[in-house]
Formats: structure tokens, C-alpha cells, sequence
């Protein structure tokens, strides 16, 4: 018997916040937020460009869509109100969709850095993807030099399982470690929060 067809869930609404699938015309909003954050994001994403243009955006917002419906990747934007204030997703970097295994990725813009913006986001991917995705891991991954990405996973559970030693180009031409945080499903339902004591 054939399994049943996955239909990835489209947006949830939490905490005043709409994380969702990217639609086609979303390429401005993504095009004004990026531009705007370079310096903030530069240090960490080897994407950032202080240059993006409305129209390579716009084709990045196709293709996520299209991935999304595919099931081959799930990017997020996080919506407040009419501004894109970041970007998340349920990444496909470990196998196959049926593992059920994915990691979660983030950027934060930088009006919004500092305001505890992203510990709202990674709590409600944890419970959305957990409770309505069906996920039986997600992993956090950073650069270690990244401390307030670290401190985002630790203030929400997942265990630190180890650094990756010069596992991940460098933004600035080298290499770089990276800490990899994770946590499972049957951790988040038993523990029922996310800053439950790990043992």
C-alpha cells in the first residue's frame, strides 16, 4: 500500500507573529529586508549582499514556493504584521522527507535583533513542527562564534550534541566550527516546555 501524500502545513500564527510559506509578489518585502540587514547578517550568512534587487528576490520567493509544494524544502518567512521581520524553515539537510528529520535555519532582521525575536521563532517551529509536522528530529546548527545564535537554542531546549570542527566555509574565506544543537520528539512531549532541565 502506497503511503499517504504529505501536504506540508502553510502557516501557523503565534505570539503575534505569521511564520509562513513564501508566495509569489513576497520579493519586495524579502528584497527590503535583506538589503536592510546586511551588516547584521554579513558576519553569519555567506548570502547576505548588500545589493539584492527586488527581482532576483521575487525569484528566490518562487522557488521556495515551489520547493514547498514539492516537498523538497520548507523556507519560512516570519511576518509581522505586513513586514517580513526574518526567515526560518524545515530543511531537508540530513535525508529524505520520510526520515522525518530535518534542521531548523534562521536569520533574524536586524531591526528586529536583540528584542528576543528569534527564541519566540525557534519555540514555536519546535512546537509546530513536533506537534503538526510530524518531525522526529530537528537539529540547530551555528557557527560557534555565534552566541546569540547558541543562546536562542539553549534557552529552548535542545541538547547540545557536539562542534563540528571546520566543517562550513567561512564568510570570510576560511572555514569555520559549528555547533550542532537537537532535540526529539518524544523529548519535547515528555518534557511538555522547552526549558525543561536536560539531564
Amino acid at each position: 500500500m502506497a503511503p499517504s501524500p504529505f501536504f506540508a502545513p502553510a502557516s501557523i500564527s503565534v505570539d503575534g507573529l505569521t511564520i509562513r510559506a513564501y508566495r509569489p509578489g513576497d520579493g519586495p518585502a524579502l528584497q527590503a529586508a535583506l538589503v536592510s540587514s546586511y551588516e547584521h547578517l554579513q558576519p553569519w550568512m555567506l548570502w547576505a549582499t548588500p545589493d539584492d534587487t527586488v527581482e532576483a528576490a521575487e525569484a528566490r520567493c518562487r522557488r521556495f514556493a515551489a520547493n514547498y509544494l514539492l516537498n523538497k524544502d520548507f523556507t519560512l518567512g516570519v511576518w509581522a504584521g505586513d513586514e517580513l521581520a526574518g526567515g526560518t524553515g524545515f530543511h531537508l539537510r540530513d535525508g529524505p522527507l520520510e526520515w522525518r528529520s530535518a534542521e531548523i535555519g534562521m536569520w533574524i532582521r536586524g531591526s528586529y535583533a536583540g528584542r528576543g525575536l528569534g527564541t519566540r521563532v525557534l519555540r514555536a517551529m519546535l512546537a509546530w513542527g513536533f506537534e503538526d509536522w510530524g518531525w522526529a528530529r530537528l537539529a540547530w546548527h551555528c557557527d560557534v562564534r555565534n552566541i546569540a545564535s547558541a543562546r536562542v537554542a539553549q534557552k529552548n531546549g535542545p541538547w547540545h550534541e557536539g562542534t563540528l570542527r571546520s566543517n562550513a566555509l567561512d564568510v570570510a574565506d576560511g572555514r569555520r566550527d559549528t555547533h550542532v544543537f537537537a532535540m526529539l520528539r518524544d523529548e519535547w512531549l515528555r518534557q511538555g516546555r522547552p526549558d525543561a532541565a536536560q539531564p
